[in-house]
């Protein structure tokens, strides 16, 4: 039983889980605030711009039965503009972190590397000799 209750502790600290739910809830977080976007804002514009139409309540009757394919494009729409937000959202991080390494790695490269100096500091006491 120990072993069961640490092997699932170990699981649960990896940095990946944690990493993972970390991004599950920004990512949660943040599809809520690009849900209001698509809702709020985008689709009244694309209702004006098809001429005041709801997209979300465009549906075909056949027979008795009413087919809402308004709801599977107004969710397609919400896909692409979320998909594209996402998109965006990762391309700006990953263009701050690589602009944060380059300056890692170029402070590291102005520090001398101390075996280096202490290389150098023997080749000139060997020098001198």
């Amino acid at each position: 039983m120990k072993s069961f209750i640490s092997e699932f502790k170990e699981f649960a600290m990896k940095g990946n889980v944690v990493d993972m739910a970390v991004g599950v809830v920004m990512g949660s977080a943040f599809g809520g605030i690009v849900t209001a976007l698509v809702e709020k804002i985008m689709m009244p514009l694309v209702g004006v711009v098809i001429g005041g139409v709801d997209v979300s309540k465009l549906a075909i009757t056949v027979g008795s039965a009413s087919i809402g394919y308004g709801a599977f494009l107004q969710a397609i729409i919400n896909f692409l503009i979320i998909a594209f937000s996402i998109f965006m959202f990762i391309k700006i991080i990953n263009k701050m972190t690589s602009a944060f390494k380059k300056e890692e790695s170029k402070e590291e490269s102005e520090a001398p590397d101390p075996q280096l100096e202490l290389l150098i500091e023997i080749r000139d006491l060997l020098a001198k000799k």
